[in-house]
């Protein structure tokens, strides 16, 4: 496996095991499973560096995160050196999107710039919240948590690779 052309793309992270019969904690990237549930190989790296594929014998939903039990990975001992490994897909696998929506290796890197305040930084990770995406950017203002709603986001420009934002008053801490 070989994801250096940039053709596999992060979807899930191994965050623990379940039970004794080997099966994994993994949490979606985007806050949503569905991608996970229906995978029928799973590529992974681990924390070494290692690529892995393998089949799934079982995938279900519990608590937000799914669980994934892997073909010739059925016991807690062999699949402990996998907690931590990313999960991977092949780009041409991920479902087409609303035009107003996008994977997160569209947005990683992108120049934010906040109509008041300029260019606050770049965005630099995601978490999912039970209410929404956040977006964190780093730059001269330090770290800015951008709440992924309408009302902040103005454009995102994929091809000057940048996004426009209205931030309210106090989002944005004093320039260091």
């Amino acid at each position: 496996m070989d994801d250096r052309s940039g053709s596999l793309l992060e979807i899930g992270k191994i965050v623990g095991t379940h039970g004794l019969r080997g099966d994994l904690k993994v949490r979606p990237i985007s806050g949503d499973p569905e991608m996970l549930l229906q995978i029928e190989q799973v590529h992974m790296r681990l924390p070494t560096g290692e690529q892995l594929t393998a089949k799934p014998c079982r995938q279900s939903l519990h608590k937000g995160q799914v669980l994934l039990r892997l073909q010739g990975f059925e016991s807690l001992d062999q699949v402990e050196r996998l907690v931590g490994s990313s999960i991977l897909l092949p780009e041409e696998l991920l479902p087409q999107l609303a035009d107003d929506e996008y994977y997160w290796h569209q947005l990683d890197g992108l120049k934010v710039f906040d109509a008041r305040h300029g260019e606050i930084g770049r965005l630099k990770t995601l978490y999912s919240t039970a209410a929404h995406d956040t977006y964190v950017v780093k730059g001269d203002y330090g770290e800015v948590q951008i709440p992924a709603v309408e009302q902040f986001i103005r454009e995102i420009d994929l091809e000057q690779r940048i996004m426009r934002v209205n931030l309210p008053d106090g989002l944005v801490p004093e320039k260091k």
